[in-house]
């Protein structure tokens, strides 16, 4: 059993308006069912997602954020304008998009984006995956996958790793639970975050300095359905979900 995780080369600097389906299958021969891996700041840039701190005005919320973290409350005012929650605002600001990824400031980025300007991330990356997957779909005449990726730290781990934001025809999580181990015991908990692994495995490629790559396809792994797909199935459910509860105590009585 293997898999091939492939670069996706010679993709030029995006620009608003750019089209992606179009550029990777003009790089890359596509097979069917491969997963194409694309990352977020491609997607938000060809959606024009970029802006000028000079162009943001900070609001009350921001200014007092600000006061307590350092950070400029035009760059804090934009992170709140994509967030939907708040679950800790200093030392940096970690949110919920409004798309419903938790990360620190909700994507927001100033890395591989032209001078001046910094980055939003997408605002519903599983509708661009999706838009993204068909028009892939239409020009190959493949059957693919999609998925969206961002680069995201861990809780009680240096370091980031990539994770899907957004997915197009791949399930995101794999089920084991019913299944057997090697001594024949019974899994009651196991749910593999497949489409984490993949992201992760092309962020292996992908890289984050200069000679970055924006897409991967991943072939030989069939995870493939006909079924719509959503990343929010990979979000742990709010009434289950202790350490947001534990965050929104420390907010409140902070």
């Amino acid at each position: 059993m293997k898999f091939e995780a492939i670069a996706v080369e010679n993709i030029p600097l995006i620009q608003n308006g750019d089209d992606l389906p179009l550029i990777i299958c003009e790089n890359v021969e596509l097979r069917d069912r491969d997963i194409v891996i694309i990352a977020s700041t491609i997607v938000a840039k060809a959606e024009g997602e970029t802006f000028r701190l000079e162009d943001i005005t900070a609001g009350e919320k921001a200014l007092e954020i600000a006061a307590r973290n350092g950070k400029d409350a035009r760059f804090i005012q934009a992170v709140l304008t994509r967030s939907m929650e708040v679950l800790v605002e200093t030392p940096f600001m970690l949110v919920t998009t409004l798309a419903g990824h938790t990360c620190v400031n909700a994507g927001v980025d100033e890395s591989n984006v032209e001078n001046g300007f910094l980055l939003y991330s997408p605002k519903d990356p599983d509708s661009n995956a999706s838009s993204i997957g068909k028009e892939l779909e239409k020009i190959s005449g493949k059957k693919l996958s999609v998925i969206i990726t961002d680069t995201n730290g861990r809780a009680f781990k240096t370091g980031q790793t990539g994770v899907a934001i957004g997915i197009y025809k791949i399930k995101p999580i794999k089920r084991w639970i019913g299944e057997k181990d090697l001594f024949e015991k019974t899994l009651e908990i196991t749910e593999e975050a497949i489409v984490d692994e993949l992201a992760g495995a092309a962020n292996l490629l992908m890289g984050e300095g200069a000679g970055g790559i924006p897409a991967v396809v991943i072939r030989g792994l069939d995870y493939y359905c006909e079924d719509n797909t959503f990343i929010k199935e990979i979000y742990r459910p709010e009434e289950k979900d202790v350490i947001k509860k534990g965050l929104r105590c420390l907010q409140k009585n902070g």
